[in-house]
């Protein structure tokens, strides 16, 4: 029994330090105060089955995870969070939480950054500014190109659809299928 639990033990230390390391909004915000990075925010819901895929398929591969924690303050967000922040100057909360039946209410950072489904995925720049958003369930290879596009600011070179294009046929994945 002890070998059992022994095997668990080192199993769960090992996934345990193998994932991403998720901030707050506070905390990567002032994280970047001292060392300045962009932000990814996964915005999420409890009952969203998609983002429970994401969690596990994209956000659980080796390559994500690695290259997230390395260029990235990665945060995630639950969307309909019944918690006040505060950043930015200003309060940020979901008051209409308790009055809703059904799904909970969008909080406002969520509203704030434009978010209206979930998944989303949020980058903000090295001051916290936002620079794109994308929409829906993301595969660890969907994901890939744009975590390098973004962290080395190829973003601001690319002013075309056929840039975007270009960008995507030389990218070369390091996920194995």
């Amino acid at each position: 029994m002890k070998k059992i639990f022994a095997l668990i033990f080192v199993i769960h230390s090992v996934f345990a330090f193998s994932q991403v390391k998720w901030m707050t909004i506070e905390e990567a915000l002032n994280a970047q105060k001292t060392q300045p990075k962009k932000i990814i925010i996964d915005f999420y819901a409890d009952w969203c089955g998609p983002c429970k895929i994401m969690d596990k398929k994209t956000y659980g591969n080796p390559i994500i995870y690695e290259f997230l924690n390395e260029n990235y303050y990665p945060v995630k967000f639950n969307s309909e969070d019944k918690n006040t922040i505060e950043i930015y100057g200003r309060k940020f909360s979901n008051e209409n939480t308790s009055h809703k039946k059904g799904r909970n209410s969008l909080h406002e950072f969520t509203q704030f950054m434009n978010v209206n489904a979930v998944p989303s995925t949020v980058f903000l720049d090295e001051n916290g500014k936002p620079i794109t958003m994308l929409q829906g369930e993301l595969s660890a290879k969907e994901l890939e190109p744009y975590l390098e596009f973004i962290s080395n600011d190829l973003y601001k070179k690319v002013k075309t659809k056929q840039d975007w294009e270009d960008y995507q046929k030389k990218f070369r994945s390091k996920i194995k299928d």
